[in-house]
């Protein structure tokens, strides 16, 4: 590997001076990068006299100009225009101490809120190039800040698949809540958002890794879930998931509960 990186480096020196002086070999290796300063950047906040807006987000700079009324003064946005504000882009704290682009004590949840902003300016707004700061060196190589960002998105996105794997095997219950006559969960066919052919009964979840429980709906009959063309099963759904727990004061087949206060 070493040998391999050393012939790259020499191709490119030759190539470099082949072109002439004034060839910049960053720029051959990444046509399409741009690398910008802070101080560059925060020219671009859409001021009178200053050359545009672009906004910031993991190091990666996008032209926003087309949505000046969001991101140009007076606008909602504009606190973001002319600096990288990632946090802020999960936290939604547009005060001076919240535009910053230290990501390092947010959530994998709260990564993944920022990949989806990113993923949105990558889709609506033309790409300018790479911040040098934090995230990028002068040379526009990732650094160990973009690392940890990308792989506490990279945890994110297998929790949410996770998460969404449970939310098919048991949907959330409808649920109410009254003075008069306290808590009713219930389960139909669209209950938490999971359209399914089946309605399932109320059952408290306790989640592996998660404080207290919640009501989800639980399928009753035929096999349990990853077992769908088993010959063999006990014909009662999931009804007998370890993390499950029935309702005191509800009947183990019932549809809905209600519980008095």
């Amino acid at each position: 590997m070493r040998r391999g990186a050393v012939a790259v480096s020499v191709l490119c020196l030759g190539a470099a001076w082949m072109l002439g002086p004034g060839f910049d070999p960053r720029s051959w290796l990444q046509p399409r990068d741009r690398l910008l300063s802070a101080a560059e950047l925060g020219r671009y906040r859409g001021l009178k006299g200053e050359p545009g807006i672009y906004v910031a987000i993991l190091g990666r700079v996008f032209d926003v100009q087309p949505g000046r009324r969001h991101y140009g003064p007076g606008g909602a946005y504009s606190g973001l225009a002319g600096r990288d504000a990632s946090r802020a882009f999960a936290t939604g704290d547009f005060t001076p101490s919240g535009l910053v682009d230290d990501v390092s004590a947010l959530t994998p949840a709260e990564m993944l809120s920022i990949q989806s902003w990113l993923s949105f300016y990558s889709a609506n707004y033309a790409y300018v190039g790479k911040l040098v700061g934090r995230f990028y060196d002068e040379n526009g190589a990732p650094t160990e800040a973009l690392r940890q960002a990308e792989a506490a998105i990279e945890e994110g996105l297998k929790f949410k698949a996770e998460s969404d794997r449970w939310k098919e095997q048991f949907p959330p219950c409808n649920s109410e809540w009254s003075s008069a006559k306290g808590s009713r969960f219930w389960c139909s066919r669209q209950s938490g958002g999971v359209n399914r052919d089946w309605t399932g009964v109320p059952r408290k979840l306790y989640r592996p890794g998660s404080r207290g429980s919640h009501c989800v709906c639980v399928r009753s009959s035929g096999p349990p879930w990853g077992h769908q063309g088993s010959a063999q099963h006990s014909d009662r759904g999931d009804l007998d998931n370890p993390h499950l727990q029935e309702y005191d004061g509800c009947h183990p087949q019932a549809e809905q509960c209600i519980l008095s206060t």
